[in-house]
């Protein structure tokens, strides 16, 4: 990873706009810019929370999705989602599916830094157990959706605003997939 990460920008109908550091774009008045989510899920049916490192700048310490990021300039979403499950979680992923292609939405967090992405949302598998990047999660568990979902309609203050609204727009906690066995 380069020094300086870069988002790309965007207008209010999505279209690109330019660029701008990342560290540069997350404070008190975010501009729009894309991202992503992926929610990942083993062969047991249950999906990855993670919990934020606690020095980040936004959200420190709360659980979330499996990982999030944002992809480059020029570089494909798909190819992000790739690239941060690899350096976030230390996942390699099959099965990536786009779930949530319009998502966005714009949340402030208790020390005023603003998040406002469109943020593709997508549901990947593995069959490996995540090896943690220190700098990005402080720790993961595998849970069952269903409760999950109980989880965050019970708490949704101790989950990222964003999963709060993914979830209730991705089905996928209240009716999860169906997972086949290999044959």
């Amino acid at each position: 990873m380069s020094e300086t990460e870069y988002v790309v920008l965007l207008d209010d109908w999505g279209n690109e706009i330019g660029t701008a550091p990342k560290a540069s774009v997350h404070d008190t008045d975010t501009a729009l810019h894309l991202a992503f989510s992926c929610h990942v899920m083993n062969a047991d049916g249950q999906v990855l929370v993670t919990r934020r490192a606690l020095h980040k700048k936004t959200w420190p310490g709360v659980w979330t999705n499996s990982f999030c990021g944002h992809p480059g300039p020029a570089e494909p979403v798909l190819h992000a989602v790739h690239r941060r499950a690899e350096f976030e979680v230390g996942l390699s992923l099959r099965d990536v599916e786009l779930a949530l292609p319009l998502f966005r939405y714009r949340a402030v967090d208790a020390s005023g830094i603003v998040e406002h992405e469109i943020c593709p949302v997508y549901v990947a598998r593995t069959d490996e157990e995540p090896r943690l990047n220190p700098a990005e999660v402080a720790e993961y568990r595998w849970v069952d959706p269903a409760d999950l979902a109980a989880a965050l309609e019970a708490t949704p203050w101790a989950f990222s605003p964003w999963l709060v609204l993914q979830a209730q727009q991705l089905h996928l906690f209240t009716h999860p997939p169906v997972v086949r066995a290999a044959s």
